[in-house]
C-alpha cells in the first residue's frame, strides 16, 4: 500500500489556483499536437516524414532537460517562481512558432524546429515544478484525487478551449499563414492567463516537502529507478501518453478524409473533451471504491474500445462517429485522472522513506516520459502517413489522398491508439495494490 492516509483536503482557493495551471499545460500539451504536423505538410509544404521528426526532436530534448529542470526546483524550494517566469517566456515563444517571416520554404522548418525547441525548453522550467506541486500541497490519499479532479476538469476546459478554437481561428483568419500567427497568438495569451492565475491562486499555500534535498541530481535520478510502483507507472503512462498523442494527431486527417464536412475538426476535438467536464465526478466516485489502480484500467480499456468502434464504424454517419468519440473521451478523463494522482503517492511514499524532497526529479521523469510519448505520437502517426502514401500540400488545404493513404489516416487514428492505450494496462498488475479510506 503506497501513500494511503486519512483524508487531508486543501483549501479551495489554494485548489481552484493550482487547477488553473492547467491552463498552460493544456494549452501546450494540445495545440501543437493538433496544428503542428498539419502545418508542416499542409501549408510549409514539408514531407510528412520530415515534418513528423521536426515535432520529434525539440520535445526528445525535453526528455533530456525536464529531470534537470526538476533538480533546480528542488534546490530553489519555492516553484511559484518557475511557474511566473517560465510560463511568461512559453506564452511569448508559443506565439513565435507560428509567426516566422519564411523567405524560402527551405527556412520555414527549421526556424519551426528552433522555435518549437525554446518554447519546449520554457514549458519544462512550467511544467516539473507545477506537477511537483501536486504532492506538497496535501499528504492526504483521497485529497490528491480531488486535487486531481479539479486539475484534470481545468485540463479538459483548456483542451477544448484551446483544441477547438485553435483550428476555428486559422479557418477564419483566412488559413495559411496568417491563420497560424492568429491562432498561434490566442493560445500564446491563453498561457499567460494560466500561469498568471496559478501563481496567484496558490500564494500563501502551505507545503509540506522536507527542506533537504539529495545532495545531487544522479542520487536523485537512482531514487526514483529504485522505485517498483513509480516504474510501472510511468512505463504506462508513457505508452498511453503516445496512444493519446497519435489520436490528437490524427484528427485532422480524420474529419478531412474519412469524415469530410466542413469543421468537422472542431466537432470531433470537442466531442472528444467535452463529456470529461460531465464524467469527473462519476471517475471520483469510482477512485473511492474500487481504487485508483482498477479506475486507470478501467479508464484505459474503455478509450481503448471506444478506438476500436471507431475503426470499424468510419462509414457510419458523422453524428455516429462524434457520439463513439465522445465515449474514447470518457476513457481519457479517467485516464488522466488516475494516472495523475499515483504519482504522489508514488513521490510521497519516496519522500517519507529517504526524508529529503524529491517531488521536483520524480515529476522531471515523470515529464520527460510524457514528453517522450506526446512526441511519439505524431511521429508515429506521421510514419504511418508516409508508409501509406500520404501526399503533402502547400497551399493550406489537405490535398486529394489515393484509397492507400486514406486507409493509413484510419488506421493511425484508431487501431495504433486503442493498442497503444490498452496493452500497457498489463504492466499494472505489479502495482501495490491499493484501497481507497472510505
Amino acid at each position: 500500500m503506497i501513500g494511503v492516509r486519512p483524508p487531508e483536503d486543501v483549501p479551495l482557493r489554494t485548489r481552484a489556483g493550482y487547477a488553473l495551471g492547467s491552463l498552460v499545460t493544456g494549452a501546450f500539451g494540445t495545440v501543437p499536437g493538433l496544428l503542428l504536423l498539419p502545418y508542416l505538410t499542409n501549408t510549409l509544404g514539408v514531407a510528412a516524414g520530415l515534418a513528423g521528426l521536426l515535432v520529434l526532436l525539440p520535445k526528445a530534448w525535453d526528455v533530456l532537460f525536464n529531470p534537470v529542470a526538476g533538480r533546480l526546483s528542488d534546490r530553489r524550494g519555492d516553484r511559484r517562481p518557475f511557474l511566473l517566469g517560465a510560463g511568461l517566456v512559453l506564452g511569448v515563444l508559443f506565439a513565435l512558432i507560428f509567426a516566422g517571416p519564411f523567405g524560402t520554404r527551405a527556412a520555414a522548418g527549421p526556424y519551426v524546429a528552433v522555435a518549437f525547441f525554446a518554447a519546449a525548453t520554457a514549458f519544462a522550467l512550467f511544467q516539473v515544478p507545477y506537477l511537483a506541486m501536486a504532492a506538497e500541497l496535501t499528504d492526504g490519499y483521497a485529497a490528491r484525487t480531488r486535487l486531481m479532479t479539479g486539475r484534470i476538469a481545468v485540463l479538459a476546459v483548456a483542451i477544448l478551449i484551446s483544441g477547438a478554437l485553435a483550428p476555428l481561428i486559422v479557418e477564419q483568419a483566412g488559413g495559411g499563414l496568417a491563420g497560424h500567427r492568429w491562432s498561434g497568438g490566442f493560445v500564446g495569451a491563453l498561457i499567460v492567463v494560466g500561469t498568471l492565475g496559478v501563481f496567484v491562486g496558490t500564494r500563501g499555500a502551505r507545503s509540506r516537502a522536507p527542506e533537504q534535498t539529495e545532495p545531487n541530481l544522479r542520487t536523485q535520478l537512482r531514487v526514483t529507478a529504485a522505485s517498483g510502483p513509480f516504474r510501472v507507472l510511468l512505463l504506462c503512462f508513457v505508452i498511453q501518453a503516445a496512444g493519446s498523442a497519435t489520436m490528437l494527431a490524427g484528427v485532422q486527417y480524420f474529419a478531412d478524409h474519412i469524415i469530410g464536412r466542413p469543421g468537422a475538426a472542431t466537432v470531433l476535438f470537442a466531442a472528444f473533451v467535452g463529456p470529461a467536464l460531465l464524467v469527473m465526478p462519476l471517475w471520483t466516485r469510482v477512485g473511492a471504491r474500487f481504487g485508483k489502480r482498477r479506475g486507470l484500467i478501467a479508464a484505459s480499456l474503455l478509450f481503448a474500445l471506444g478506438s476500436l468502434l471507431l475503426a470499424f464504424t468510419s462509414a457510419a454517419p458523422p453524428l455516429v462517429l462524434y457520439l463513439i468519440t465522445a465515449v474514447v473521451g470518457v476513457g481519457y478523463a479517467g485516464e488522466q485522472v488516475f494516472a495523475m494522482a499515483m504519482l504522489p503517492d508514488c513521490i510521497s511514499a519516496e519522500t517519507e522513506r529517504t526524508g529529503r524532497r524529491q517531488a521536483g526529479v520524480f515529476t522531471g521523469v515523470w515529464t520527460a516520459g510524457e514528453t517522450l510519448g506526446l512526441a511519439l505520437g505524431p511521429g508515429l502517426y506521421a510514419l504511418v502517413l508516409q508508409l501509406f502514401g500520404y501526399v503533402s500540400s502547400s497551399t493550406g488545404e489537405a490535398a486529394p489522398q489515393p484509397d492507400g493513404a486514406r486507409l493509413g489516416v484510419l488506421l493511425g487514428f484508431t487501431l495504433l491508439p486503442a493498442l497503444l492505450m490498452a496493452a500497457p494496462t498489463v504492466l499494472l498488475r505489479r502495482y501495490p495494490d491499493e484501497r481507497p479510506v472510505l
